[in-house]
């Protein structure tokens, strides 16, 4: 079986049918991304509430990305079986009730902790019902550890049922179409919670994202499909198996084989796992660099110009980059991933480097902070949303999906506490924020290093091209 289009062109039933699965998969997941990513949008806000330390904020980050990433190694194989709608079900409930519970926990603060200009506590949270600083770090890393295990049937589901609607040629540029709502959901995470603080109390950044997820539960329930058969459409060939794949029951020795023993998996997961270095250094701290160099605190980031931008510009630039790494992908490079990432590696790495530079400046550090979004993103819908689905084919992919997007996350429990912990070292009571200086440099290996193992898949196709 070739990776060429398919012989005939998909009916305008199909079509139809198929934008009204991934819209309303697509606008799951962006809700899943606001119920993650609420965290970070609102750390200097909750750090400065609970008098917490760049460390004890990235303990919390780190235990989250931790679960994630060992969730969804194990997940993968079981949404295969399951089947991505019931998988994204599941994960949006569990996701739901740990937004709550992870709200519910202002019962425990008696009285904020007083902080300085520089994020200093000065005086610590005074705490209720017997809770120490210990204990209720442990809490608030316990629930984001539950919410990051529901989280991680996200992208398995969207991977897994989309395998089975789109053929490989289509991919690359789907990769960067659904970009757009996953972004949207970054963006509703990153500019709406700042505007949330500014009328409600901390709790309803989480309590909000909950109970959309409750609403997106029933909307996906009753109109998303997992594949073209269950919507009386007939089957639909995708040109991501080989024939004698095709004609292979999908058990879990097949699956496992097909993933773990191959070593072009194990490279991509390793070129993931550098992707995670930089996607996680910026994403969970950007919002702490704005709040701590510039001297802000809580809802005033919703009326900081420069923040508002980036909050707007870093999903818009990642939507930009996905749409071009797919289109490029698709076009130029014949359906081959790694060429896209190796360069969209480059440009990250660039892009620290000039931040690492103008860090200082609210403007330039913002606009960076667009720029590298670009490269992550390219890299990141190539990996996540196209090269599982290619290589893993659709009786594999959840699996695939789960080793490319686990090792992004066990990096994102590396970066978490380590980070923090460069941060709190660098810190400077003369001068706070100086101690960002670091954060962009930190990454830059990673990303010279994904270069270099994504670029020894250069000719990498999917199976059935290899096989044809």
């Amino acid at each position: 079986m070739s990776t060429d289009a398919p012989s005939a062109e998909p009916s305008r039933a199909f079509r139809v049918r198929r934008a009204r699965n991934w819209i309303f998969l697509g606008l799951m997941y962006g809700f899943f991304y606001m119920s993650r990513y609420n965290f970070s949008a609102i750390a200097q806000q909750l750090g400065d509430i609970f008098g917490w330390t760049n460390q004890q904020y990235g303990n919390v980050i780190s235990t989250g990305a931790l679960f994630y990433g060992l969730s969804v190694f194990l997940n993968g194989p079981l949404a295969d079986k399951m089947g991505g709608k019931r998988a994204i079900l599941v994960g949006a409930a569990g996701a739901a009730v740990f937004n709550l519970g992870f709200g519910l926990c202002f019962v425990f603060l008696k009285a904020p902790a007083v902080v300085n200009s520089a994020h200093t506590v000065v005086t610590p949270a005074l705490l209720a019902h017997g809770m120490t600083t210990t204990t209720m770090l442990a809490t608030f890393a316990s629930l984001w550890a539950a919410n990051h295990v529901f989280q991680s049937f996200g992208a398995l589901s969207i991977v897994k049922i989309n395998a089975s609607w789109f053929h490989v040629r289509e991919r690359g540029v789907f990769a960067g179409i659904f970009g757009v709502m996953i972004q949207g959901g970054r963006w509703l995470a990153f500019a709406m919670s700042p505007f949330i603080l500014r009328f409600l109390p901390w709790q309803y950044c989480f309590w909000i994202p909950s109970a959309i997820l409750v609403v997106m539960w029933f909307v996906n329930r009753f109109l998303v499909e997992n594949n073209p058969a269950d919507a009386g459409l007939g089957d639909y060939p995708t040109g991501d198996e080989s024939k004698d794949e095709a004609a292979t029951p999908a058990t879990l020795g097949f699956v496992l084989k097909k993933i773990f023993a191959r070593p072009t998996m194990w490279l991509i997961a390793l070129s993931s796992m550098c992707i995670g270095m930089v996607r996680n250094s910026v994403d969970h701290f950007w919002s702490k660099y704005v709040s701590t160099v510039f001297d802000l605190h809580g809802a005033q980031l919703g009326t900081f110009a420069p923040y508002q931008f980036a909050s707007w510009a870093m999903p818009a630039s990642a939507i930009l980059g996905g749409l071009v790494a797919g289109t490029v992908s698709d076009k130029i490079f014949q359906s081959r991933r790694a060429p896209v990432i190796c360069f969209a590696f480059i440009g990250q790495l660039a892009g620290l480097f000039v931040l690492s530079r103008v860090f200082e400046s609210a403007w330039l550090g913002c606009l960076m902070l667009a720029v590298i979004s670009f490269f992550i993103q390219s890299a990141h819908s190539m990996v996540g949303g196209a090269a599982s689905m290619d290589f893993g084919g659709r009786k594999a992919v959840a699996t695939a999906a789960g080793l490319f997007d686990g090792a992004q996350y066990l990096a994102g429990a590396i970066v978490g506490t380590n980070l923090g912990k460069l941060l709190d070292h660098y810190k400077d009571p003369a001068h706070h924020g100086a101690e960002y200086f670091i954060w962009p440099l930190a990454p830059m290996p990673f990303a010279f290093l994904g270069a270099i193992l994504i670029g020894l898949l250069w000719n990498a196709r999917p199976t059935a091209r290899s096989a044809h």
